[in-house]
């Protein structure tokens, strides 16, 4: 194998090859494990973060193992890796690095990452990390959603790192849910689903969830008739029923196809129903899947 030297956050090439990176690492882990590692050496934690750089994944994740071992002596370097360095490859691994540490001193840091970086995978590290560390990204990560400015993706980013986190900051996101963003209340009852499927009892998540379905905007009650069809809640039945009459479209297929996974039978005559006097052909054809599975089932319960 050729030995192409790593390069350093400035472009300029390192001394160290392949080979010497190899044994760097070897190096480096015999001293966490015996603990003699230098946590104060910022020369030899720069030369780890430059590692992150090298050609091979298994390399890049043994240095960002090393370093989520060392922990907060490494944090401003990774930061300033995430966000200045020329390579794209170390500010992806910078930021899947700072996942490992979860320090909250990341959290701002991590949200510019996200909203100007233009490489989609330091992005998604960016997130990952965001997510990772939990509770305290979770007032940015609002900011994000509620910002005109962000795009779709920093959207989907922030709903997404906000579900997984989830019953962490189930305070938090109770205090947002009367939010004036469409966008903060969707990814609200998106988080609130997860607190739900870790505890099935808990009543003001799910009264939360039913409450959503009446919302003025159409992606959050879209969002509330999904969560709800997947949890199979079938306290929401009658809700989903009058929604199946409702005037904005979306709405109404959202109804159908969450009566449809929820498997309520009883609700193939409002199906119908809502089929006869349907006129847009999209909720038409989701209708009628609802009510042919639902019929299925009835099928096959009578064997």
């Amino acid at each position: 194998m050729t030995n192409t030297p790593n390069t350093s956050k400035n472009g300029d090439t390192l001394l160290l090859d392949l080979e010497e990176t190899d044994e760097l690492l070897a190096k480096i882990n015999q001293q966490l494990v015996q603990g003699t590692f230098d946590h104060s050496d910022q020369q030899l934690l720069w030369q780890m973060v430059e590692c992150l750089g090298d050609t091979r994944g298994m390399v890049r994740l043994g240095y960002a193992e090393a370093l989520g071992k060392v922990g907060k002596p490494a944090l401003d370097l990774l930061i300033d890796a995430l966000l200045d360095h020329s390579n794209a490859v170390v500010r992806r691994a910078a930021g899947k690095t700072l996942t490992l540490i979860e320090d909250p001193k990341a959290v701002p840091y991590l949200i510019q990452a996200l909203l100007n970086d233009e490489d989609t995978v330091v992005q998604a590290s960016a997130i990952g990390a965001l997510a990772r560390i939990g509770e305290a990204s979770v007032t940015p990560l609002l900011e994000v959603l509620a910002a005109k400015e962000s795009t779709e993706s920093n959207k989907g980013h922030a709903a997404w790192a906000l579900a997984f986190i989830g019953a962490k900051a189930k305070d938090k996101l109770y205090e947002v849910y009367d939010s004036d963003s469409p966008e903060v209340r969707a990814a609200v009852v998106g988080a609130i689903a997860k607190v739900v499927e870790e505890d099935r009892h808990d009543a003001k998540a799910l009264n939360l969830l039913v409450t959503s379905l009446q919302d003025p905007a159409t992606n959050v009650r879209s969002e509330a008739a999904a969560v709800l069809g997947n949890l199979k809640y079938q306290p929401a039945i009658p809700d989903l029923r009058l929604l199946l009459n409702h005037a904005e479209a979306e709405t109404r297929k959202s109804a159908a196809l969450s009566l449809m996974k929820i498997g309520d039978r009883d609700s193939i005559e409002s199906l119908q129903t809502a089929l006869d006097r349907e006129k847009d052909e999209g909720v038409k054809k989701a209708i009628a899947l609802a009510i042919s599975l639902l019929e299925r089932q009835n099928d096959e319960d009578d064997w």
